[in-house]
């Protein structure tokens, strides 16, 4: 059972999530494609419902929470949670190691023939999703490692199992929110 701190940090992050790929709710969004949306929502939803999993695995055990929240409170401080992982994101994109991550996928994409014609545009298309993981990853994994009892719970078989369907489910949603920043 999770406390009403992990509840609300869950609600928090879900509302977080689309401030780091949109910078405002999903809601507020136009995208031609209205049936992408409703799968990033469902996919959003399916990654958060692992990432309850998961801290409910390392049990999870955040400060208490003293003021009444209310949903603009929420929104507020996943707006501020949301920027603080795009600025983490950034730094870490920056290093050494992600370059040569970013450039591996790169030449993988190329050799493939998956990616456009425009290498510029593959480039670019490359480092914002990395960027987009880093940041989801920052958001929710970071944060509840930090507030976490038992982490080391997530090198068990079940962590591992959580993990590997949160990885799955995270880039299928760093892609989704890029086909709809693609088409707004």
């Amino acid at each position: 059972m999770l406390s009403k701190e992990s509840k609300i940090k869950v609600l928090e992050n879900f509302y977080g999530i689309d401030y780091i790929f949109f910078g405002k709710s999903v809601t507020d969004v136009d995208s031609c494609c209205p049936l992408v949306k409703e799968e990033y929502l469902a996919v959003k939803g399916a990654l958060m419902s692992v990432f309850i999993e998961m801290i409910k695995l390392m049990k999870h055990s955040p400060k208490a929470i003293t003021e009444k929240v209310n949903t603009d409170g929420l929104k507020k401080r996943a707006i501020e949670s949301a920027k603080a992982a795009r600025f983490a994101a950034k730094k870490v994109v920056m290093t050494e190691k992600a370059k040569v991550d970013i450039r591996k996928d790169l030449k993988l994409s190329l050799k493939e023939g998956k990616g456009q014609k425009d290498v510029s545009k593959l480039v670019e298309a490359k480092i914002r999703e990395k960027a987009f993981k880093l940041a989801v990853d920052n958001l929710l994994v970071a944060r509840s490692l930090l507030e976490a009892k038992n982490y080391k719970a997530m090198n068990s078989w079940e962590g591992r199992i959580i993990e590997d369907s949160y990885k799955i489910l995270r880039d299928n949603l760093c892609e989704l929110a890029a086909t709809i920043l693609e088409n707004e």
